[in-house]
């Protein structure tokens, strides 16, 4: 009688563990996270950022592919709504640099086109690589957005 308890009980440990493993939702990859690299299509035009290692990244790549439309904001970047939160980890960032990538509060996607002093707050995500051009390329008005692995 002991002896089939045991077994028993040994057997739904087993099937428990089994259970968990199979139910945690897979992580980001590692390679994802050595390359930190996201392909950004603006009206056509296409960029490279580099990405931030943090949270926030994290669970913005389990969102991509993202087609959106941003809004211009004050002649230095466009933004975009997310319909869900990410994670946050907002700083002073005290000075914006052409092509940085923010979260403002926790679900404003922002690229910034022009470098200037604020006294924001933001989260982090990325950099555009080589945003030489950016300025010219996202204009005035709204841009369509291609955002990929």
């Amino acid at each position: 009688m002991k002896k089939g308890l045991m077994i028993l009980i040994i057997l739904l440990l087993g099937i428990m563990i089994v259970c968990y493993i199979g139910s945690k939702k897979e992580p980001v990859g590692e390679d994802e996270m050595k390359t930190n690299k996201i392909n950004i299509e603006i009206n056509g035009k296409n960029y490279t950022a580099t990405l931030e290692d943090n949270e926030t990244t994290r669970k913005l790549i389990e969102e991509l592919p993202l087609e959106i439309t941003m809004d211009e904001l004050n002649g230095n970047e466009k933004y975009y709504y997310l319909s869900t939160s990410l994670p946050t980890n907002t700083q002073s960032v005290k000075n914006i640099e052409v092509g940085d990538i923010m979260l403002y509060g926790d679900d404003c996607f922002v690229i910034f086109y022009e470098s200037f002093k604020t006294s924001y707050s933001y989260t982090r995500i990325g950099k555009i690589e080589n945003p030489s051009s950016l300025k010219e390329d996202v204009g005035e008005k709204s841009i369509e957005v291609l955002i990929t692995k």
